[in-house]
């Protein structure tokens, strides 16, 4: 018997959403832009490539809304806003290290699987 107060296998549990914004595809990235320090949007926007404005104003707001991020104002004209991780989102860059590391280290392996896949269905 399990003594946990929280199970992600359950269906009602509320670490399933905590476990969700963790996998949401562009948090993996902004954690790890935000790991050395503060960052503006506009470079963070263009350190993580590939993201829209939408997207990363969206991720930022529910990192934010979560307590991984704070967003600091430093006033200023044009306004001058910085993004920085909290002690909780600093907390997620040693599991998020250990998965990146597996995805760049298995990236063969995952080929040659598709690969091996793709030839079994042609």
């Amino acid at each position: 018997m399990s003594t946990r107060a929280y199970d992600v296998m359950a269906p009602t549990c509320s670490s399933r959403v905590v476990l969700h914004r963790i996998g949401a595809r562009w948090t993996v990235f902004v954690v790890t832009a935000l790991a050395d320090g503060p960052m503006r949007f506009t470079a963070l926007k263009a350190h993580i490539q590939g993201i829209t404005p939408k997207v990363l104003t969206e991720t930022l707001r529910a990192l934010h809304h979560d307590g991984l991020v704070d967003r600091i104002d430093r006033g200023g004209q044009p306004p001058h806003v910085e993004y920085a991780l909290t002690e909780l989102g600093r907390s997620l860059l040693v599991p998020l290290a250990a998965v990146r590391e597996w995805a760049e280290t298995h990236v063969p392996d995952v080929e040659a699987a598709n690969a091996r896949t793709d030839r079994g269905r042609g």
